[in-house]
């Protein structure tokens, strides 16, 4: 293996093992302060984030979406409701279900997030396009590896709480 290959080497090593960590710690600890200074919980407000970053949702598309029970998603929606973040209306195609949707135009949250989105953006203007195209690339490509592990992850515990991962094994 030639110097560069073992500079990139030992930096991917890096940013997997310490960078990539200590950066979801900080963003996890950051979004636990801003959900407090909403007057919300972490998960309550990473599912008003979710709801509005994707659009209005059922409270099933926001379960699979999150991984959360259908009884944690009532809760969730109650609390964001009663916050006046939330509101809900009955699907026009199915009367048994609620359609989900942020009630506030984002401002009060914006004024939250505004400062850190401040500074990151002030942070991005020392990189030149194409390191700006590689950040952005990674952060697209490791949000969704992100998600596809922890779909992993739940259906790995999804398959021990019904007991399939023992079978499998027992069969082996």
């Amino acid at each position: 293996m030639n110097a560069t290959r073992k500079s990139q080497h030992r930096l991917a090593d890096e940013i997997v093992g310490r960078l990539a960590r200590q950066h979801s710690t900080a963003v996890v600890l950051f979004h636990h302060v801003v959900a407090e200074r909403l007057g919300l919980g972490p998960t309550d407000h990473k599912c008003l984030d979710l709801l509005c970053d994707r659009g209005s949702m059922t409270g099933s598309e926001l379960c699979a979406i999150t991984g959360l029970t259908s009884g944690a998603i009532t809760g969730v929606v109650a609390r964001l409701e009663r916050a006046g973040y939330l509101h809900r209306e009955q699907d026009p195609n199915d009367g048994r279900k609620q359609i989900l949707s942020p009630a506030r135009n984002g401002t009060h949250i914006r004024d939250v997030i505004n400062p850190l989105r401040e500074d990151v953006a002030a942070s991005l203007k020392k990189f030149d396009s194409h390191q700006l195209t590689a950040i952005a690339k990674f952060l697209s490509c490791s949000t969704e590896l992100i998600y596809r592990h922890a779909a992993r992850l739940r259906a790995h515990a999804l398959s021990v709480a019904l007991g399939l991962t023992e079978r499998r094994s027992a069969s082996s």
